[in-house]
This record gives structure tokens, C-alpha cells and sequence, in this order.
């Protein structure tokens, strides 16, 4: 059995890593109690609504945690790229981060605030990303 580490693996890896920039840097500016400048103009309704926290914590904190969990998770990956729990636990992961980002993105701000904050809507961007990488590595390590 080849156990080379998939270039999946890796991508998993990197795409966790663009997550961690895009949470660790609003988590900073919402620990600072500051709006990042935002090119479109919805980041400030979003990081200032009722819904940008979840029992008094931001919710760029439970991404940034997602994240974290996401780049041990490829690493592990890269070590044993064939293990079927970890390549289950890496779609189911990114599955449910698809998810709460849909809902998140579509549903709480577009519907329900009005606002896109253009940061949120990159880091379900990169979710969307995990998930189909995670389903390429799925299919090509069986």
C-alpha cells in the first residue's frame, strides 16, 4: 500500500492556513473592539449586529477554532493520508462547515442584518473550498 502524502492533503492543508489569516485577523479586531476596513460596506453592520456573537463570543473565534482543528486535521492527513477516519472526519468536518457558513452567510446577513461582510464571506469561501478538497481526497485515497 502507498502511503506517499496526496497532493489533497497538502491543499487541505494550505486552504486551513488562509482560514486561520482571514479569522485570526478579525478576531483581532473584534478582541479590539475595532471594524476592519471593509470594501464593501457591510463589515461594520455585521461586526456590530446582535448576531456577530454567540453567549457574549464573537463568532470569528469559533472559526478561528474550526481552523485550527482543520490544520491538525491535514496534517494528520499528510502523515496517513489513507486513514479512512481521518479522510471521514475531514468531510464530515468540512461538510458542517459548509453548512453553518450557508446559513450564516445567506441566511443572518443577507436575510435577516442586510449587510455582507466581505471577510465572512471569504472565509465561507475557503469552507467551500475544504469541503470539495476534502471530498477530492475522499474519492482519490481509496
Amino acid at each position: 500500500m502507498d502511503n506517499k502524502p496526496s497532493t489533497s492533503a497538502y491543499l487541505l492543508l494550505a486552504l486551513a492556513m488562509v482560514g486561520l489569516g482571514i479569522t485570526a485577523f478579525l478576531s483581532y479586531f473584534q478582541y479590539n473592539n475595532l471594524i476592519p476596513t471593509c470594501a464593501i460596506g457591510g463589515c461594520e453592520l455585521v461586526l456590530t449586529s446582535v448576531h456577530s456573537k454567540f453567549f457574549g463570543l464573537p463568532w470569528s473565534y469559533s472559526g478561528l477554532v474550526y481552523y485550527i482543528y482543520m490544520f491538525c486535521l491535514a496534517v494528520l492527513l499528510i502523515i496517513d493520508p489513507r486513514s479512512k477516519g481521518l479522510r471521514l472526519g475531514a468531510l464530515v468536518y468540512t461538510g458542517v462547515g459548509v453548512i453553518y457558513s450557508s446559513w450564516a452567510i445567506f441566511y443572518i446577513q443577507l436575510t435577516v442584518i442586510g449587510a455582507l461582510c466581505q471577510y465572512c464571506a471569504m472565509s465561507a469561501a475557503t469552507t467551500a473550498l475544504l469541503f470539495a478538497t476534502a471530498i477530492w481526497h475522499w474519492r482519490t485515497t481509496r
